[in-house]
């Protein structure tokens, strides 16, 4: 039986979560916007308690969580919705990474069509930014700093801490993509100078199609987003269009039960994540990005092209050797491009990435199929 050691891309459901789902699909099936009835009542109960959950994991008020399909809307909300606020008050300078998911650079690249002006940090070797960078290219003008926390291909954290330091004392707006981060990697997101943090469920044992923009007040002031489609006024009128309940109910639940485990899931993913790198450096294997991050290990060994290898792979282990959103491009990684490895490095990386029900990670089949491709 196939190993799933593809997390980064979508994780499995958990089953609590998949029965809530179920539950609230079949018997509790009513739509959160109608008042007039018990249906609607426990609809719109199911998505408050939701809306709570959710908020805790970053200590966060409920009324500061809208919910979307997922991170990928949430970024266009964040950054789009940005755009009237810089226009009317000349902030038309937005700084962000080389090394963004493309669900971020796009919606920025649709700006700088626009006539915004783009700052784009680089990424060292180890996939990680200058917060000296960041502070020499802060202005007046600066509207929006967009910093993803955990990097969905080579699991490199960025010190999300030193650039709220470094914004102490501008007023841009902090986004923070934290769809490979939330819930799992109890660290940072907590800080309240981060103004929106787009997550997504299906990165955390919830179904596919849900997600949310967390948006911090500043005092009681709200980021100043306006809505980029309209109908409904759901959601503060940012995100209109009828509440998925099951989904945001079963999302809701898996970030309560990843904040009161998420210590011990990190526990267990990194003393996996040791004997997988033990093992490749048997092979010589260069690890691509910072490891600290315990879900998730890009790597590439020296003769090896990944595409040979996962076609080895198939039907002991499933991993990726990218994004998935960009998997059936075949392009070269855009992140490890910018971290400035070598084309025989990028050709031969792998992405392997494992959640907290992973038992185990067969590490010496996974070097002995590498090693008969040298």
């Amino acid at each position: 039986m196939t190993i799933y050691l593809d997390y980064n891309a979508t994780t499995p459901v958990l089953p609590e979560v998949a029965d809530l789902v179920y539950k609230i699909m079949v018997d509790e099936f009513g739509n959160a916007g109608s008042r007039t009835h018990e249906f609607g009542v426990t609809a719109k109960k199911a998505v408050e308690l939701a809306r709570r959950q959710i908020a805790d994991v970053v200590e966060a008020d409920k009324t500061e969580v809208i919910f979307t399909s997922g991170a990928t809307e949430s970024n266009n909300i964040a950054l789009l919705g940005m755009r009237e606020f810089a226009e009317a008050n000349g902030k038309k300078h937005i700084i962000t990474t080389k090394i963004e998911h493309k669900a971020v650079l796009e919606p920025i690249d649709h700006l700088q069509k626009h006539g915004f002006d783009v700052t784009f940090l680089n990424a060292d070797k180890d996939g990680q930014v200058d917060v000296n960078e960041l502070k020499a290219a802060l202005r007046d003008e600066t509207c929006l700093v967009s910093i993803m926390h955990i990097n969905n291909e080579t699991g490199s954290i960025q010190p999300i801490n030193e650039v709220c330091q470094a914004l102490a004392s501008h007023d841009a707006y902090l986004h923070v993509d934290a769809a490979q981060s939330f819930g799992k990697y109890p660290y940072d997101l907590d800080n309240t100078r981060i103004d929106l943090i787009s997550v997504s469920g299906h990165k955390l044992y919830a179904p596919k199609g849900i997600g949310a923009l967390i948006m911090r007040r500043r005092g009681f002031i709200k980021p100043p987003l306006t809505p980029v489609y309209f109908g409904g006024g759901q959601e503060k009128g940012l995100r209109p269009g009828t509440l998925a309940v099951p989904l945001i109910a079963g999302f809701g639940l898996a970030c309560e039960l990843a904040q009161k485990n998420a210590h011990k899931w990190c526990e267990h993913a990194a003393s996996l994540k040791v004997k997988l790198m033990d093992s490749l450096r048997t092979l010589g294997a260069e690890f691509n990005g910072d490891i600290t991050s315990p879900y998730v290990l890009n790597f590439s060994v020296p003769g090896v092209n990944s595409e040979a290898a996962m076609v080895r792979l198939k039907g002991i282990v499933a991993v990726s050797n990218g994004s998935a959103c960009t998997s059936s491009s075949y392009t070269p990684s855009h992140v490890l491009s910018a971290m400035g490895l070598s084309q025989e490095q990028i050709a031969g990386s792998i992405r392997v990435s494992w959640g907290h029900q992973t038992a185990t990670i067969p590490s010496d089949e996974i070097c002995r199929i590498m090693k008969e491709l040298l």
